[in-house]
């Protein structure tokens, strides 16, 4: 069974409207507990401020036993539908290696894949009925067209080094803003914003951030 949820998201701050142009589709992709529900408030947050239009969606299974979650968010000037369809999205961010292989395909030519290392083994191959696919990253660079840029990240690992395995998803958003235009300052001021709320969170996830832009240096 799944289910769809579409996110409302309000921001207080003041909007930027220097890249008022611009059009993202981003594809967050991982199984429950991973925290890509937090990750697309955050990008919608990021968006508002900016003075665009998003739409955030949220199509779940069994996500708090660690089936598949993934999050849809699309911004630009005007946006009417939450999905994004079948090779169209500029950004996959896969929280776990499994879920690379199984959203790929809605990845355009030319769009980027971050994918964290982290292997998180489903109920079929912890019962022995199915094995976990090996060379993932491999096997992705050699379907994909020249232009696509797949980079694989320990972000599981990192978001421990900046104090919890809980901030794995903002390790993500932090490498994810290295191939935006978006200021940093904007960035943290979204950080801010989303945790606003759990203000003792805020310099773990800021971190987190921070750690995550980083590793794309």
């Amino acid at each position: 069974m799944t289910s769809n949820t579409n996110i409302n998201i309000s921001s207080t701050g003041n909007a930027a409207s220097d890249l008022s142009d611009l059009k993202l589709n981003i594809v967050l992709a991982g199984v429950g507990g991973q925290g890509t529900l937090v990750a697309g408030k955050l990008l919608g947050t990021v968006a508002l401020k900016l003075g665009l239009d998003v739409k955030v969606s949220e199509v779940h299974g069994m996500s708090q036993r660690g089936g598949s979650v993934i999050t849809y968010v699309r911004i630009g000037s005007k946006v009417f539908s939450p999905i994004i369809e079948k090779g169209t999205a500029d950004f996959c961010l896969a929280f776990e290696e499994l879920e690379a292989l199984r959203w790929s395909g809605l990845l355009k030519t030319g769009g980027t894949m971050i994918i964290n290392s982290q292997k998180i083994r489903p109920l079929p191959v912890l019962m022995g009925k199915a094995e976990y696919p090996q060379n993932i990253k491999s096997a992705l660079e050699t379907a994909a067209p020249p232009s696509t840029r797949i980079v694989e990240i320990n972000a599981l690992a990192t978001a421990l080094d900046a104090g919890s395995s809980r901030a794995v998803n903002m390790v993500m958003l932090g490498a994810l803003s290295y191939f935006t235009e978006v200021s940093i300052d904007l960035w943290e001021e979204a950080v801010m914003e989303v945790f606003e709320k759990k203000a003792k969170l805020i310099p773990l996830n800021l971190q987190a951030f921070h750690f995550g832009r980083d590793l794309m240096r």
